[in-house]
């Protein structure tokens, strides 16, 4: 991508002399002279046509709208700031495209340093409302928690009593618990004391980049700033791989705590930490000072404790066990490259019990998080690369050897990721062909065909997809059923059917160091090789599961500037088959299946409840209503452990002294909620045994059936597979 003359002017004009000046709290109130600079680069691209697929002009009426986002980012349940609060800058609303061109945000500022200091009051208030004596639960109040669609409230008295029903909810949710009123006053003012620490730490880098998010995301949805650390976090997840010592850290009060060990990496192979850790001192080299950071952001934190392979970290550990002030344990780490392995592709094998003369069938299942690719590593052609596509073809390579019926690719919650991925995934299960079009900003429209000859699976294939799978996970799963290629299974899917692209901030200053970010830039809309977009209306299922996400809360569609769906004309492919005669008696043999299905049953029957829930959009204040409410959801969660072990079925690990005990994540023994989380890994999966369980039912029934097996594989290059 070439510098156009608008950038470069915007570089060469950057004020290099300005110097934001601090206010009492110690937030600039304008920014710095990299920010500034950054503000107009990120003008200059998202304003030129080139570069943007939808390219909007900063005027008067974008203004308004960045000013409605950066409010809307900054306070979404409007519990800080006030009409009034919002009414002082209101006259700032139409101006601040005139800030963005000229990198001048004196404006943005002064709202992030108000909103802090309205933090600080109302964590103020609610550490007074635990000395009242307000609670009492026997009357009919509530807690009416969603709040995105109320106005503001009218002033500071209207918010009091917005909090006083926040902080008796936190009450009475401790107290259902079992916990005591003193048990429950320090725990509850030391939550908010930190709530307050949290906002107090927020600094120039937040202010700036939660506003320059309101501007880019007033283009589109899924156009995004990241300033030097955040691009440097997209791209560690990008690629599964990072140099440092290989742990995950949270902070936890004033502390970092280590929460997991990364298999492998130095933390895990010098056996020197463990969950529960809290650092509190980090020193470079062998002998480079010991900086006390206790009380640090985690990101500083990290900052420091992260770096290249082969330097040598030192850290000052204070044992979980052990009282903060206790002398800590000094270990010395020579960081090195860690591959965050448990993000990978992962497989595992089902076996689905003999039906009638039909015997067991093994399904092989893929479970995919992302597509992800490390773009450097193969820029530089590191055979080691980190590569969906080459991880998922070992595992086929694994699955051929075991001899599966069939595989199912787990795509739920699959965000996407590398379009190149998906691109050479699907080649993976096809013969070379068209797999996705994309029509860039001009109107110019390109198929990106899988180029390699051959396949790593042509047998029975499904794809399990839930809201969550979008872009890339689209990308596959469109093209796998525009093909005929296998069953898609599930949910529709997000609907996100734009292609975007990271753009460097510091390739056209060429910047030694990263000064300026990096912009996530929407480019082009892909369509599917049928020609339809799943842009805001997803892949639809072949097979469809109970609805978890409505699409009135979550997807595409719930973006007021999403582009709307469209199509375009279709490409010459294979098709591979035609799975619509076996649907019907697919949908017969899976309903059947379901209605004797408990875990599928009681996963419907939690969705239902949890909508219901949702719907309602209001927790009681009346103890003894929630009490009852608590008990039910107790008698549920045991009834259903007793209910396993008469049938003979693995129990939930998550249901053993499940219920709510009030605390917030970071309240929680780290160690002990890291290794909750790691059984959850366990929990039944009654989605993905019943996706492989309607695979094997395919399966069976193009073998059984030959006429029907030449209706849905007519010409199929793997009918000898599906039917043999």
């Amino acid at each position: 991508m070439k510098l156009s003359p608008l950038l470069l002017a915007l570089v060469l004009t950057a004020p290099l002399a300005l110097l934001a000046r601090a206010d009492g709290d110690g937030l600039p109130t304008g920014p710095s002279a990299d920010q500034a600079t950054t503000s107009k680069l990120v003008y200059g691209l998202l304003s030129d046509s080139r570069y943007a697929y939808r390219p909007r002009p900063l005027d008067d009426a974008m203004s308004q709208d960045v000013f409605k986002r950066y409010l809307e980012s900054i306070d979404p349940g409007k519990m800080f700031l006030t009409a009034p609060d919002v009414a002082r800058f209101a006259s700032q609303k139409d101006k601040l495209d005139d800030a963005i061109k000229s990198g001048q945000l004196e404006p943005a500022y002064a709202i992030f340093t108000l909103y802090k200091q309205r933090v600080q009051e109302r964590v103020d208030f609610a550490r007074g409302l635990l000395k009242q004596d307000i609670f009492d639960f026997s009357g009919n109040e509530r807690w009416e928690y969603d709040r995105e669609d109320v106005p503001w409230a009218a002033d500071s008295a209207a918010l009091d009593a917005v909090w006083k029903k926040s902080v008796r909810n936190d009450w009475l949710r401790l107290k259902l618990a079992g916990k005591k009123p003193d048990e429950i006053r320090k725990t509850l003012d030391k939550r908010y004391a930190n709530l307050g620490k949290t906002y107090a730490d927020f600094n120039s880098d937040d202010a700036f980049q939660t506003f320059l998010n309101a501007y880019t995301s007033s283009i589109d949805p899924h156009t995004n700033y990241f300033d030097p650390r955040g691009a440097e976090r997209f791209n560690q997840s990008m690629s599964l791989s990072l140099e440092g010592i290989g742990a995950v850290l949270q902070k936890q009060d004033d502390v970092v705590v280590i929460r997991e060990i990364v298999p492998g990496g130095p933390a895990d192979l010098s056996d020197k930490l463990k969950p529960g850790d809290r650092i509190v001192g980090v020193g470079q080299g062998t002998n480079g000072l010991i900086e006390d950071v206790v009380g640090w952001r985690i990101d500083d934190v990290v900052e420091k404790i992260k770096g290249p392979k082969g330097t040598q970290v030192r850290l000052d550990l204070v044992p979980p066990e052990a009282g903060l002030d206790s002398k800590p344990n000094r270990i010395v780490l020579t960081r090195d490259k860690v591959r965050l392995a448990e993000e990978a592709a992962k497989a595992e094998t089902l076996t689905i019990p003999a039906h009638g003369d039909a015997p067991a069938k093994r399904i092989g299942v893929i479970k995919l998080k992302g597509f992800y690719q490390d773009f450097e590593g193969r820029r530089k052609n590191n055979g080691d690369y980190a590569s969906a596509t080459r991880d998922v073809a070992k595992l086929l390579k694994q699955f051929r050897a075991d001899k599966v019926d069939g595989v199912v690719l787990d795509l739920r919650g699959n965000g996407g990721g590398s379009l190149t991925e998906a691109i050479e995934l699907t080649g993976l299960f096809i013969d070379q062909g068209p797999v996705v079009q994309v029509r860039e900003s001009g109107g110019r429209v390109s198929v990106e065909n899988d180029r390699a000859p051959g396949v790593a699976w042509d047998g029975p294939l499904a794809v399990l997809v839930n809201r969550g799978s979008a872009s890339a996970s689209e990308i596959f799963a469109g093209a796998i059923q525009d093909y005929g290629r296998g069953l898609v299974i599930g949910e529709t899917t997000f609907g996100k059917g734009t292609v975007q692209n990271l753009v460097d901030l510091d390739r056209w200053p060429a910047n030694e160091k990263a000064r300026y970010g990096q912009v996530k830039l929407t480019i082009a809309q892909f369509f599917r090789v049928a020609g339809g977009s799943t842009q805001n209306k997803g892949v639809v299922p072949d097979i469809a599961f109970p609805v978890t996400v409505d699409a009135s809360d979550y997807g595409e569609s719930t973006y007021d500037n999403a582009l709307p769906w469209t199509r375009i004309a279709a490409v010459p492919h294979t098709q591979y088959g035609n799975f619509a005669p076996l649907l019907p008696k697919l949908e017969s043999l899976h309903a059947a299946r379901i209605a004797t299905d408990k875990e599928f049953q009681w996963q419907a029957e939690d969705v239902a409840r949890f909508k219901a829930e949702r719907d309602k959009k209001y927790l009681s204040l009346n103890e003894a209503e929630r009490r009852a409410e608590k008990e039910k959801l107790d008698a549920i969660r045991k009834d259903r452990q007793e209910e396993r072990k008469r049938l003979n079925i693995a129990l939930d690990p998550l249901l053993v002294d499940s219920g709510d005990d009030g605390l917030q994540a970071n309240e929680r023994d780290i160690a002990k909620e890291a290794a909750r989380e790691k059984a959850a890994e366990d929990r039944p999966d009654p989605l993905l045994r019943e996706s492989a369980a309607i695979l094997a039912d395919a399966i069976r029934l193009l073998n059984g059936d030959r006429a029907l097996a030449s209706q849905v594989l007519p010409v199929a290059k793997t009918a000898g597979h599906w039917a043999e």
